[in-house]
């Protein structure tokens, strides 16, 4: 109904997600992990956003698309510079510029470095429209500050991160994939049998 009656609340919605990927007790930094909630509503905004792109679309919801969707980071990174503008200029999201830019970075550099092992930082602040020395300290309170620090290792010599994921084993996975497979296949059973109405 939201996509039928007002299309443009898509934005909000787009501000909303970017803005909330922060749990509430990690509002001290912007690179907290994103909470398994807001991950799920991230991922269902991204979908509506994808469906509706037809109808409506603004530099908020394309930042979202490129960066889930397609992966395109120069998009995103241009996207980016022209979302906070909209933010800035919009009357109910202005005062939220600063807080949706630095929540837009951590989740452009969670999705980097998802894919990535080895990341150039300088790449890397590029496209998180920060200068190399800004960028630099960006990425290193970032590794501080989230699960990732475990992980990476900081080469200063050729301005690299190397980050080393321990694989997960096949049948975790498969364990993963399979969790709520009989309970719903039993609630599948369950609704064919009924009657029809």
């Amino acid at each position: 109904t939201i996509q039928t009656a007002c299309p443009w609340i898509l934005r909000y919605l787009a501000a909303a997600a970017v803005l909330a990927r922060r749990s509430p007790s990690s509002t001290a930094t912007p690179a907290a992990p994103t909470s398994t909630r807001v991950k799920h509503a991230l991922k269902e905004i991204v979908k509506v956003i994808q469906t509706e792109e037809y109808q409506y679309t603004d530099p908020l919801t394309r930042f979202l698309n490129f960066l889930y969707v397609d992966f395109d980071f120069e998009a995103a990174q241009r996207e980016l510079a022209s979302a906070s503008a909209v933010v800035q200029d919009d009357f109910f999201l202005g005062e939220f510029k600063d807080e949706f830019v630095e929540a837009a970075r951590g989740l452009v550099s969670e999705v980097y470095v998802r894919i990535h092992q080895r990341i150039d930082i300088g790449d890397l602040s590029k496209r998180l429209n920060l200068g190399p020395e800004e960028g630099e300290k960006w990425i290193v309170n970032l590794i501080r500050e989230t699960r990732m620090g475990a992980d990476a290792k900081i080469d200063l010599e050729k301005n690299v991160i190397e980050i080393n994921r321990p694989p997960l084993p096949v049948y975790q996975s498969v364990i993963e994939k399979t969790r709520g497979l009989a309970f719903r296949t039993q609630a599948m059973g369950a609704a064919m049998a009924r009657p029809p109405q």
